[in-house]
């Protein structure tokens, strides 16, 4: 598992490396806010919806290793162009691109995260995979920050740096691989006693598999997604508000991933010992991020960034965890992929949403993601996950 999150910490250096800067470098290429949400959201859709087919092809193909590096070699092989393009919708397909590799790896990697996790609690080994995740989220921004300051905010040098961690990651991915081939053995030999779930009905491969809880479960996460602003918006008004520098936003972005790590390692804990009763506060923090982040006042924007940060811990845990709690293992790279879909619709939509209403009024914003969060807290009790005793 140390291993795996080696390998996630050096690719989150380089796609949140990107990610820190997508906001301002769209609008130096003339982008409104408008389209750096369709952008954003488009791109954050695609690594969630696209999961609809890879999850069920990795599922029924067994090759969960082959998706996962096919996955993180097309992000690694994006990102360093990013600054080259120099047109705003080459730039804008390339942001998509990178994102759909993240679509076409996740619902593997998460499942054989989830055999690796069963001998840790899923709630702790998710909590560490998304912190060392979140070391190299740390990293990759404040090294952009870096080059962009030395080079005088030139795109080009400080995403084309880029390319040297993805080619490690590569390599040593290939070499875990080989290492543990089969990481469901973990899971076979000593998994803990399985939570109650409904029981599955239907014929196999069928949806009807899924426990009516997951399905609503999925509803809250699309709810709750909907009404968060993607960081690209966040950046944005940052510097059209001219309140931080191109330079600041990846510092700001990479402060922002500190805390990430630190909420999901703090929800992933706590998951462990209440469950999925945890997951109150994701509402309760999205729904603090717009009236902090899109003031005018420099510290109360840092505020809101830095809680956006610690709902995306939230949703990079504990929220994942939840899943592979409430499926079974021979449908999970399935649920995955499916659950996944769901938050890219979700997030599809909030991206275009907060640029649209950003754009429109920030009052109807705030009133927006105030009642979508009430939404998402009444379908978590209607979902009711089973508790942990």
């Amino acid at each position: 598992m140390v291993a795996f999150g080696v390998v996630s910490l050096l690719v989150d250096f380089v796609y949140e490396g990107a990610r820190s800067v997508t906001g301002p470098l769209l609008a130096s290429l003339g982008a409104s806010a408008l389209t750096v949400g369709v952008v954003t959201g488009v791109g954050e859709g695609a690594a969630l919806a696209l999961r609809l087919a890879s999850g069920p092809l990795a599922d029924r193909s067994r090759r969960f290793w082959t998706w996962t590096i096919a996955g993180y070699a097309l992000t690694i092989a994006t990102v360093p162009f990013l600054g080259l393009p120099g047109v705003l919708w080459t730039a804008s397909a390339l942001v998509i691109a990178e994102r759909v590799g993240k679509a076409v790896r996740s619902p593997a990697k998460d499942t054989l995260l989830s055999h690796a996790t069963a001998v840790t609690g899923r709630g702790r080994g998710f909590a560490v995979h998304e912190a060392m995740d979140q070391v190299g989220a740390l990293l990759g921004p404040l090294t952009v920050a870096g080059v962009l300051a030395g080079t005088g905010g030139a795109y080009a040098p400080a995403l084309g740096v880029l390319a040297v961690p993805g080619a490690v990651a590569l390599v040593l991915l290939l070499r875990l691989r080989a290492r543990v081939p089969d990481p469901a053995a973990y899971e076979r030999a000593e998994a803990p006693a399985p939570m109650p779930r409904q029981r599955a009905t239907g014929r196999p491969g069928a949806l009807g598999r899924l426990p009516r809880a997951f399905w609503v479960y999925a509803a809250f996460t699309g709810t709750t997604l909907t009404g968060c602003a993607t960081f690209g918006v966040l950046s944005y008004h940052m510097i059209e508000r001219h309140l931080l520098s191109a330079a600041a936003v990846p510092v700001l972005y990479a402060a922002a991933m500190g805390v990430d790590a630190l909420a999901a390692l703090s929800s992933g804990w706590a998951y462990d010992r209440v469950g999925p009763r945890v997951l109150i506060v994701l509402p309760v923090l999205t729904a603090a991020v717009p009236l902090l982040a899109f003031t005018r006042t420099l510290p109360l924007v840092v505020i809101g960034a830095l809680l956006w940060g610690a709902a995306t811990g939230v949703q990079e845990s504990s929220l994942r965890a939840t899943v592979a709690d409430l499926v079974p293992s021979e449908r999970r790279a399935t649920a995955y992929g499916l659950f996944a879909a769901v938050m890219g619709a979700a997030t599809l939509v909030g991206g275009i949403l907060a640029g649209a209403l950003y754009a429109f009024s920030v009052p109807a914003l705030l009133i927006v993601t105030i009642a979508l969060q009430g939404a998402a807290l009444l379908l978590l009790g209607a979902a009711r996950p089973a508790q942990r005793t």
